[in-house]
């Protein structure tokens, strides 16, 4: 009893685990008839699969062999094509040696020939790349690179309107190196605008529209306004050049060639006096400064003695002395100390022209002190402008000038700068100082004159 019992236990647990595996639902056996009829109906069904199973594979075996006897049919077919076109290539190439030994028997002296018109072609779609003239007439190198082309092929030959449109080629870049044109043309303003324009070309040389200059870039073949056009004269000039119809007109071009601009674009990029100001920084506004108040306090100084010098010189001309001026100051003095001897009286007359001498000699030092210290101020910048140069070298070497440009021009504009400010203001000083030494030697002159009266007087 027992075994039976462990043999039911053991089928359903069979049962249990083979159901699953076939996609059957689980399900709750009510008793063992009932547990092995689902047995034998899974079993069923299994053998059932597995009989599907085995016919498709079969099936695809076949097929697979049936491929594969196809794919070795394919590969013996092309192995005998290759062999045909291996045999085809060695009978060709047979043929084109032997054509080619005929094309240079015919050839002959053709063939210096066709060296040399390769050499000019090749030489004229450099030139013509970076001419001018191009900007006006573009796409000229197109039918010379295929000349090129086919003169370097051993298959083809040049026919003779190519090689007549090498020599028309070659003649029209000389010819138009010397004309003055008109043609209408679309250039880059600097603002980025694209403008439909009237452009001028004189030669090989330079470029205008509107009185302002253009450049080339043979690259891209676009024409476009220079960043900064030169001075005045030339955009005028380049101007009265556009809107002339004969005669002659002078303007200003760049000599250096087909470039169109080297030797302008170096010109136009030399800084201006403005910018060369400030590269001086702020020791060169400084010196800046001070000379500007130099100038100031030397015209200041200027009207006030001047005004000082047309009141003296009306007091000398006057019988009634006046409180208005120096002179007439020192006068009074006389007039009020009549009574002293005359060497009290030179005393009281010195005394009153040590009293209007700060009022004359004002300003007349600073003046001087700005002269003196204007190259100082210059050497200064300089020494700032060197520390600077050496700093970049030291960080990014001295192989490229341009990094160290700037201390450079630091160090030479303040040097300059101090020396503009210092000469004027030392002309201006003297200038000053002698108007003021005048006036102070009139006033000595008359008060000695007034002592040297009383002293006559006393001795009489």
């Amino acid at each position: 009893m027992k075994n039976i019992k462990r043999a039911s236990v053991a089928v359903l647990l069979a049962g249990c685990i083979t159901l699953p595996m076939q996609g059957y639902a689980a399900e709750q056996a009510a008793s063992l008839d009932e547990l092995l009829r689902m047995i034998r109906s899974a079993k069923v069904s299994e053998s059932k699969e597995h009989k599907q199973r085995e016919q498709q594979f079969r099936s695809e075996k076949a097929q697979q062999q049936k491929l594969l006897n196809q794919a070795k049919a394919e590969k013996v077919a092309q192995e005998r094509k290759s062999e045909q076109l291996e045999k085809l290539f060695a009978e060709n190439e047979i043929k084109l040696e032997s054509q080619r030994e005929q094309l240079q028997r015919r050839l002959g002296s053709l063939k210096e020939l066709f060296g040399h018109l390769t050499s000019t072609a090749g030489d004229a779609v450099v030139t013509m790349e970076q001419s001018l003239v191009s900007a006006q007439y573009p796409g000229r190198t197109e039918s010379l690179e295929a000349l090129i082309e086919k003169m370097a092929s051993n298959t083809r030959l040049p026919s003779l309107e190519e090689i007549e449109n090498l020599w028309y080629e070659v003649h029209r870049e000389m010819i138009e190196a010397g004309k003055v044109v008109r043609f209408p043309g679309e250039y880059i303003r600097v603002d980025g605008e694209k403008v439909n324009a009237e452009i001028v070309r004189v030669g090989v040389f330079n470029l205008f529209s509107d009185g302002n200059y253009l450049t080339y870039d043979p690259e891209s073949g676009v024409l476009s306004e220079l960043p900064r056009q030169p001075d005045g004269g030339l955009t005028s000039a380049a101007a009265a050049l556009q809107a002339s119809s004969s005669g002659f007109t002078r303007v200003g071009i760049d000599p250096t060639g087909p470039s169109g601009g080297s030797l302008l674009k170096a010109l136009i990029d030399t800084p201006t006096l403005l910018e060369k100001w400030h590269q001086g920084r702020e020791i060169g506004y400084i010196i800046s400064a001070v000379g500007v108040l130099a100038i100031l306090l030397a015209l200041w100084r200027f009207l006030v003695l001047s005004g000082i010098s047309r009141k003296v010189n009306g007091q000398l001309k006057s019988e009634e002395a006046k409180d208005s001026n120096p002179l007439g100051r020192v006068l009074l003095v006389a007039d009020k100390n009549r009574g002293l001897d005359a060497e009290s009286m030179e005393l009281k007359l010195h005394e009153a022209i040590l009293r209007e001498r700060p009022q004359i000699e004002f300003g007349i030092n600073f003046l001087k002190i700005i002269a003196m210290v204007a190259p100082l101020g210059g050497l200064l910048g300089t020494v700032t402008g060197m520390i600077v140069v050496f700093q970049q070298i030291t960080i990014f070497g001295a192989g490229d000038p341009k990094m160290m440009a700037g201390g450079i021009s630091q160090a030479l504009v303040t040097t300059v700068l101090g020396l503009v400010v210092a000469i004027p203001t030392v002309l201006m000083h003297t200038w000053v100082n002698g108007y003021a030494q005048r006036i102070l030697h009139i006033l000595e002159e008359q008060s000695i004159g007034i002592v040297a009266e009383k002293a006559e007087k006393g001795a009489a």
